[in-house]
Parts: C-alpha cells; structure tokens; sequence
C-alpha cells in the first residue's frame, strides 16, 4: 500500500474514532498530538475526572490479523510515557487515566467495522 494511501486510512479511523466517541457523549481535547516521543491519536474525557488515551488502529482487511492486535506491549509503554508527556505539559490531572484501542476495519462484506477495547493498559 502506498504511503499516501496509509496515512490517508488512518486518518479515516481517527475521524471515525473521534465521531463515534463524539456521539457517546466524550469531549475530544486532542487530536494527533505530538512530542518528541511520538503521538498520541486521541485524547478523550469520557466523563469529568476522567480521561481516556485512544490509539486508534485501521485496517482495510484482516490479512495482518486484527488492527488491535498491532498494539503490543511494548507499544503500550511507548504510549504510557507519551501519556505522562501530555499530562506534563497540558497540567493535567485527573482520578482516572486510561489507554483505550479503537479498531476500525473498513470495507469487506460488512463494510465498516468498530471495536472499543477500554483500558487496556
């Protein structure tokens, strides 16, 4: 797949990811944001007091295995430490953090297909 064609895919997942969070009723606070370390997709509060940490991943088939399977462990502590960088530098606290996974797989016999893994790491 072209470069283009991947980054535009993803970009995809991420707006399906923010509208689908959107119609749940969370406030999206941040979008692609970035450090030196890397980026966080999205960054979401659920409810007040509470803040999820969304890595979006989006597939165009399952040939690789599922998009949430790409979210290792070590990939889980890459966005830990990106998620004290966030905090750190937006003066953010709140009682519960989280890291959630967004699945989106696009086309296929069922067209488009969402999956929220809440709190994963």
């Amino acid at each position: 797949m072209a470069k283009n064609s991947r980054l535009e895919l993803g970009r995809y997942g991420e707006d399906v990811a923010a509208a689908y969070l959107s119609l749940k009723g969370w406030q999206i606070l941040d979008r692609n944001w970035r450090c030196r370390r890397g980026e966080l997709d999205l960054v979401a509060q659920p409810e007040p007091g509470s803040l999820a940490f969304v890595e979006v991943k989006t597939r165009s088939s399952d040939t690789c295995g599922p998009p949430e399977g790409a979210v290792t462990a070590q990939k889980l502590s890459r966005l830990r430490g990106l998620v004290s960088a966030w905090l750190t530098e937006h003066e953010q606290a709140a009682k519960n953090l989280r890291i959630d996974v967004i699945a989106v797989t696009v086309g296929g016999e069922l067209g488009r297909s969402i999956e929220h893994f809440e709190a994963v790491g």
